[in-house]
C-alpha cells in the first residue's frame, strides 16, 4: 500500500504535502455537497466553489467528479485503519475487543455523512475504483477478524473460522447502522449508550454460540 492512498488519483501537482492538504479540502467540500444535492446533481464547478478553489485549480488535484467520490470513500478507510491501530489495547482480551469496537463506533459518530455517502454512491464509481473500495471494506472487516482471532488464540473466546468472519462483519455493519439510522437512534440513545448496548448484545451473542 502506498504511503498515502489519496495519491491513487492523478494530480498535476508534484508537492505531496500540498496534494494531501488540498485534497482534504476537496473531500470536506464533497461530503457537504453530496449530502445536500446528491452525487449526480452536484457539479465540479460547485465542488470547486465549496472547496474555495477556482475550477482550474480543482482540476490540478482531480480529473473527474468521480475522483472526489473515490477520495471521500478512501478517506473513510484510512481513518478507520488509523483509529484501530493508533490506540493501545490488550491483545487477545475481551476488554481489548470492546475498546476496538468503541473506537470504531465513535469514529462513525464523527463521520456519519461520509459513511452514508459511501454506501449510497459507491456504485457510481468506475469499475476499478469500485472494486478498490469494496476491497478496502473487506480489509476493515479483516481488522476485526484479527482482533477476534487473538481472543480465540488467547483462550478468551471459542469460535470457528466461519463464526469469526460473521462476527467481524456484524461489528462493522452494526457500527455503520449508527450512521444510517442516527436520525432516529439519537432520539433515544447517546452514542455511549448505543455502544454499550450493541457491545453487550454482541458479546452475549457470540458467547452463546461458542464451540
Amino acid at each position: 500500500m502506498a504511503k498515502n492512498d489519496k495519491l491513487h488519483v492523478q494530480s498535476s501537482i508534484k508537492d505531496e504535502n500540498k496534494i494531501i492538504a488540498r485534497r482534504q479540502q476537496i473531500i470536506d467540500a464533497g461530503v457537504k455537497l453530496f449530502k445536500e444535492k446528491g452525487f449526480h446533481r452536484a457539479t465540479t464547478r460547485e465542488l470547486a466553489k465549496a472547496a474555495g478553489f477556482s475550477i482550474g485549480t480543482l482540476y490540478e488535484y482531480i480529473r473527474t467528479k468521480e475522483d472526489v467520490l473515490f477520495l471521500v470513500c478512501d478517506n473513510i478507510f484510512n481513518e478507520v485503519t488509523k483509529c484501530l491501530t493508533d490506540f493501545p489495547s490488550d491483545t487477545g482480551t475481551i476488554e481489548g475487543l470492546k475498546q476496538a469496537i468503541r473506537h470504531y463506533y465513535l469514529l462513525i459518530d464523527q463521520m456519519p455523512e461520509e459513511f452514508t455517502i459511501m454506501y449510497q454512491e459507491t456504485k457510481s464509481l468506475q469499475k476499478a475504483a469500485m472494486h478498490y473500495i469494496l476491497d478496502k471494506e473487506l480489509e476493515m472487516v479483516a481488522i476485526f477478524e484479527r482482533i477476534l482471532k487473538d481472543c480465540v488464540e488467547a483462550g478468551n473466546l471459542s469460535l470457528s473460522e466461519d463464526a469469526i468472519y460473521l462476527a467481524a462483519n456484524h461489528i462493522v455493519v452494526q457500527g455503520q447502522s449508527w450512521a444510517f439510522r442516527k436520525w432516529a437512534l439519537q432520539k433515544r440513545y447517546t452514542i455511549d449508550q448505543y455502544i454499550n448496548l450493541q457491545t453487550t448484545m454482541f458479546l452475549r451473542g457470540i458467547m452463546q454460540f461458542e464451540n
